[in-house]
């Protein structure tokens, strides 16, 4: 049979306890969430929601095509020019996912010939960019700018250097000054993922490199997603205007790919003037990644530190992590589960994310709810 390899496929899943499911959740979940990346608990503000419905009221259901045809709007105009400013870069060009935005810069800035230095730690869109790369891709040692240096030390002609700027895994913080000082020993540039930087670190939220003291910089590019800070859909590149320039005439994924949907942008929009009126929600979801962890190591788990907003408690198993995120949900709280091919190295996690909006109630029901369950 044409597909009978998948059988083999989907049984070796199961002996291994990989089988994934998908779980559609009710508009109105009673579950304490603590899964999703909603960090300033603003997918359901009231101000978001309604800027996501005007927009589609003004500018309909889709964004109609691709970005160079029919895509753009006046909205997404509005929405680059806020983030590029928010953020401290030149310019900005808003995708229809994060995924996207990764893929176009790594892509885009790694022609053949150049060298692309990856973290071993990096999400799965940067590894894709960088097959997709006509580059030649070497992968480093997590959050090590000395094996970055070594790597670009073997190689003459263009080269960046490909890192998330928090790693969605553990949670833990790329060194970016260090990598940008290595990079710049080489004349390479630097492409930082800052998904779950943006409206958690910096300055009120702007981003794990405006911390880094790296906004603006001529020879560093950045990746963002909407969709988690922000709390609506999509992606966006940040940078100095000849390269954005050169994605909007060189990335694939935005040449032929629709536009980001009016809604979706309408939303973002609203988010970023939020966080800018209120910026203190960015302190208050480290603080709540704090109190988790404490809590959490108090019980006696064995939880990652954050430097962020992401909460990573070992499991002994996949198995056993299915279970106890599982036995978590039956009492009433969502948490993520990462498995093997999602970790990279191959330990499962139980995977928690603070919400600026959690009580501190709500947090140590939480940790109770964890510790017991384990």
């Amino acid at each position: 049979m044409a597909f009978g390899w998948i059988d083999e496929q989907a049984q070796a899943r199961r002996r291994a306890g990989l089988v994934r499911t998908l779980r559609p959740r009710p508009a109105d979940s009673p579950l304490l969430d603590l899964a999703s990346n909603d960090y300033l608990g603003l997918a359901r503000h009231p101000e978001i929601t309604e800027a996501a419905a005007a927009a589609a009221r003004t500018w309909g259901g889709g964004a109609t095509g691709s970005r160079l045809v029919t895509g753009t709007t006046e909205l997404h105009g509005e929405l680059e020019r806020e983030l590029a400013d928010f953020c401290g870069f030149e310019s900005a060009l808003v995708f229809s996912s994060g995924y996207a935005a990764n893929l176009a810069a790594v892509t885009a800035l790694a022609p053949h010939g150049s060298l692309v230095v990856s973290d071993a730690g990096n999400h799965a869109s940067l590894i894709d960019g960088c097959r997709l790369a006509r580059g030649t891709t070497q992968v480093v040692a997590h959050t090590d700018p000395d094996a970055v240096r070594k790597a670009l030390a073997t190689h003459r002609g263009p080269a960046v250097a490909v890192s998330d700027a928090v790693f969605s895994v553990d949670g833990d913080a790329a060194p970016l000054a260090g990598l940008a000082t290595a990079c710049r020993e080489f004349d390479a540039g630097l492409i930082i993922d800052d998904a779950h930087g943006l409206g958690v670190l910096g300055d009120g939220g702007r981003g794990a490199p405006q911390a880094a003291g790296l906004a603006g910089a001529p020879d560093v590019v950045v990746t963002v997603t909407l969709s988690k800070s922000l709390g609506s859909q999509g992606g966006a590149v940040l940078g100095p205007a000849p390269v954005i320039d050169h994605l909007v005439n060189a990335a694939r994924t935005f040449i032929f790919d629709t536009g980001l949907a009016p809604a979706a942008a309408g939303a973002a929009l609203a988010a970023l003037r939020l966080l800018r009126r209120e910026p203190e929600r960015a302190a208050r979801a480290r603080a709540v990644a704090t109190a988790l962890h404490s809590g959490l190591t108090a019980e006696g788990l064995e939880a990652v530190r954050p430097d962020a907003a992401v909460v990573s408690v070992r499991a002994p198993s996949p198995e056993r992590a299915v279970r106890w995120a599982a036995d978590c949900r039956e009492a009433g709280l969502a948490v993520g589960c990462f498995r093997p091919p999602s970790v990279p190295d191959g330990i499962s996690r139980l995977r928690l994310t603070a919400r600026a909006d959690l009580s501190d109630a709500q947090i140590e029901h939480a940790v109770r709810v964890i510790g017991v369950t384990r």
